[in-house]
């Protein structure tokens, strides 16, 4: 028996479970991101609106308080409709500086 083919592997089978595993862990985050929409519209909550944005939800909350950001309270979870919020950051860009 031949010892080198012995401990001889093949890394194809390897590569494509590691390959499985990736398109299995992009396809959790597509349907996380992609959830049904509501008479047409996607609602975000506290914590996917602060990672989105970047910002902490105590930021979010002031805005809230202020009125700035419209947004709705269904048995005590925040919900943010992604339309308001795109209207709210359109408003608020300020294109470059030209001299």
């Amino acid at each position: 028996m031949d010892t080198q083919s012995v401990y001889r592997t093949d890394e194809r089978p390897e590569e494509l479970l590691c390959t499985l595993e990736q398109l299995e862990r992009d396809l959790d985050r597509c349907v996380e991101l992609n959830r049904p929409m509501l008479g047409g519209e996607r609602y975000l909550t506290d914590r996917e609106l602060s990672e989105r944005l970047k910002i902490s939800r105590r930021t979010l909350q002031e805005h809230r308080s202020s009125h700035e950001i419209p947004y709705y309270c269904v048995c005590g979870k925040i919900l943010y409709r992604e339309s308001d919020i795109e209207r709210f950051l359109e408003e608020r860009y300020f294109g470059p500086v030209r001299r």
